[in-house]
């Protein structure tokens, strides 16, 4: 049977009625939604630790007393709770993940790419220079509204340009949901700034294109530079990989952040949901037209193309609501057939050795 132990992991008060600080596993990111998933037999035969660090052929865990590295398990990512068997660490449990981040895998191979597990918040990173793509803000915050995780847009270089509030203009137009911070990453100002969100036992994430400056700003929150940065280019303001894995750093005000090599293709899959919510305001036109199955190209009726006409939405975000809509049913009927596949494959495995067996065993 499975218990409630967040009582026994959380905090707990001293003698005089203070709160005591965070145990080792909250300081990781432990959260009664994580222990609401573990039996008191499990909690003393499998411990639970946390995915720190995904190399090659091992991962990095780190729990209440373990900090060790254990062989790949199966669809895990970086982030992800775990209950440790140490005799058996294959056969170690995954604990059900309170938010995924996920793409389609660069290249034509058709598989789901998965980027971390169990953020809390993302801040989507973007220069105040050439770097500035509104329709790339918006695949991101797509991806977080996807994932249920707070998507915040952080604004770097913006001591380097006079016009910065055309900039913050443009993000903030991305979706009323999103907080838009601009900032120098150097300095104090990422720590005042993101505060907000930085608490104690929270989990965040910077995502955006290679020198943006997100190795910059977490090596601001540490109040140190043990993450190496590297200049971006002068002539086409692109950013040099920097960071080359995904890994959880230990902040000192008690909560980690992820750091992420530059993502130079965000294909969406499975994410119908995040983009509905960049573009809610299309989405909301879209259930008045006239027409169910309406493209919004040149059907009467169309209430997307009549809002156009009045100037109440721009064309060129239409535009990318279409493009991107379309994209991300591609991407899911294309991830949908290879798991059809694999899965019919599987079976046919299964069935060939079954036979066998039942061959073997009638001699």
């Amino acid at each position: 049977m499975t218990r409630d132990y967040s009582a026994f992991l959380s905090r707990k008060m001293k003698d005089d009625g203070s709160e005591r600080g965070s145990s080792p596993l909250e300081a990781l990111g432990w959260h009664p939604y994580f222990a609401q998933q573990i039996s008191v037999d499990e909690l003393a035969e499998t411990p639970p630790v946390r995915i720190v660090e995904v190399h090659r052929n091992t991962l990095h865990v780190i729990g209440d007393g373990f900090d060790e590295t254990i062989p790949p398990l199966q669809e895990t990512t970086v982030g992800d709770w775990v209950l440790l068997d140490r005799d058996h660490p294959r056969s170690s449990r995954v604990l059900e993940r309170k938010s995924l981040l996920k793409r389609r895998a660069p290249g034509t191979d058709r598989h789901v790419q998965l980027i971390a597990a169990n953020i809390d918040t993302v801040f989507v990173v973007s220069s105040c220079n050439q770097d500035f793509n509104i329709a790339r803000l918006e695949r991101y915050v797509a991806l977080a509204f996807e994932a249920d995780i707070t998507p915040v847009i952080v604004l770097t270089k913006a001591d380097l340009v006079s016009g910065i509030q055309s900039y913050v203009d443009a993000a903030r137009a991305i979706s009323e949901l999103v907080s838009v911070v601009s900032l120098d990453a150097r300095g104090d100002e990422p720590a005042e700034k993101l505060a907000d969100w930085c608490k104690p036992s929270k989990t965040v994430a910077f995502l955006g294109s290679s020198g943006v400056g997100k190795s910059t700003l977490t090596n601001a929150l540490a109040g140190s530079k043990s993450i190496e940065t590297q200049p971006i280019r002068e002539d086409d303001a692109k950013g040099r990989h920097t960071t080359t894995r995904r890994q959880l750093h230990f902040m000192p005000g008690g909560y980690l952040v992820l750091d992420t090599p530059g993502m130079r293709e965000l294909q969406l899959a499975d994410a119908a949901a995040g983009i509905d919510d960049v573009f809610a305001d299309l989405h909301d036109l879209s259930t008045q037209c006239r027409f169910n199955n309406c493209r919004h190209m040149a059907e009467p009726g169309c209430a997307v193309l009549r809002a156009i006409e009045r100037g109440d939405v721009e064309e060129a975000r239409l535009g990318r609501w279409r493009k991107l809509k379309a994209e991300e049913a591609f991407n899911s009927a294309s991830l949908a057939e290879r798991r059809t596949k694999d899965k019919a494959f599987g079976k046919m495995v299964r069935q060939i050795k079954k036979a066998k067996d039942h061959k073997g065993m009638g001699r």
